[in-house]
This record gives C-alpha cells, structure tokens and sequence, in this order.
C-alpha cells in the first residue's frame, strides 16, 4: 500500500493523535485548539480528509491512526531524496552533514546501522 500524502499541517495534527490516541474527537478538538490554535471545524475537516484518505479513522467519535509515525516520515524521507537528490542516499548525506555538527555519539550509531546493513542485519 502506498503512503498517503500528509501536507505539513496535517503532519502537526498526526504528532499529536500518534501522541495521545485512542482518542475523543472531543478531546482532540480541544488540544488542536491549545496547541495548534485551531477552530473546531478545523481539526474535524482534518479529521475529515485524513479519513477519506486512510490515514485516520473516526469511529463512534473514537479517533485513531491508521499508519504510524514511522512510516509517515520514511515516506516523507524517500520522497524528498528521490525529489531532491535524485534519489542519492549519499548526496543527501552529505548535504545534511554539511551544513551541520554531527556528534560522536551520532556518527558511531550511524556507523553501528552502515554495519548492521552491510551484515544483512537491516535495522
């Protein structure tokens, strides 16, 4: 199954029902009001879209996803290397590193991944 498109407001509304879900519409309402500063029709046309998509369900006022966060943003991830860097791992790489400090710490747990593929291991 290919990975709906979720634009970048939407993406805001999905951190926070991946965060408290199952969750109230109610409820939901309430904590896009105090985070994201929306109206009551905002988040339910959201919820709306994000049904018809098959990205949420809204069942018995009962929200919850229908795909998880991890795989939003590897989609979103392949996407933007594939539309960006001609789908170059390393050229994406190494513009992300470029422009950026890399600490010890992150450089030896991106190794341990390099080793872990190069062994057949995957993540």
């Amino acid at each position: 199954m290919e990975m709906p498109k979720i634009f970048e407001s939407e993406y805001r509304f999905c951190l926070i029902l991946w965060e408290h879900e199952p969750i109230k519409s109610t409820e939901l309402v309430k904590l896009c009001q105090e985070q994201l500063g929306w109206k009551s029709t905002t988040t339910y046309t959201v919820i709306k879209r994000l049904s018809e998509r098959g990205v949420v369900k809204n069942e018995n006022t009962i929200v919850t996803s229908l795909v998880s966060k991890e795989a939003v943003q590897a989609a979103e991830i392949e996407e933007m290397v594939e539309k960006t860097f001609e789908g170059s791992l390393p050229a994406f790489v190494a513009a992300f590193t470029k422009h950026r400090d890399i600490s010890k710490e992150e450089i030896d747990a991106v190794q341990a991944m390099i080793d872990r593929f190069r062994e057949g291991g995957g993540q």
